[in-house]
């Protein structure tokens, strides 16, 4: 499982002209799910984005749990695209779609059960994603 993190000062996603879901300061999390992933990844991946220190603060960096932040999570089969042959990516590490939704649920779901607020996207919609990056900081985790 795979996400791109990004510490934003807004978040927001839209489908079929309509806003979704939006998030002010805090982070949006782009989530890609791969084949063999299972529940324990998303708990772990959820646990990392909740708690990566990417905030300054008086007393060091401090996470979106210390602060109270919101996340926005957005599922994202583009993270599993191999593009080392040729111009076309190949999915082939992608989970299938009816595997990858509950997975990316889960992230949601944990990142809840945490204390954060979650905002989600529309899972395999054609979706706006709007985001204004603080820093920037933006990273990849991998579990």
């Amino acid at each position: 499982m795979r996400a791109v993190v990004t510490r934003v000062s807004s978040a927001s996603v839209e489908v079929d002209g309509e806003v979704v879901g939006a998030v002010g300061r805090g982070l949006l999390a782009l989530v890609g799910v791969g084949r063999g992933d299972g529940v324990e990844q998303a708990r772990e991946l959820a646990r990392k984005v909740h708690g990566l220190r990417v905030f300054p603060g008086e007393a060091g960096e401090r996470s979106a749990s210390d602060l109270g932040l919101p996340v926005r999570v957005v599922s994202q089969v583009t993270l599993y695209g191999d593009t080392r042959k040729g111009r076309r990516p190949s999915w082939v590490e992608a989970a299938p779609g009816e595997e990858a939704e509950p997975l990316v649920a889960a992230v949601a779901a944990e990142l809840r059960a945490r204390g954060a607020e979650v905002a989600t996207g529309v899972f395999g919609a054609a979706m706006r994603v709007a985001s204004v990056n603080e820093g920037p900081m933006t990273l990849l985790l991998e579990v």
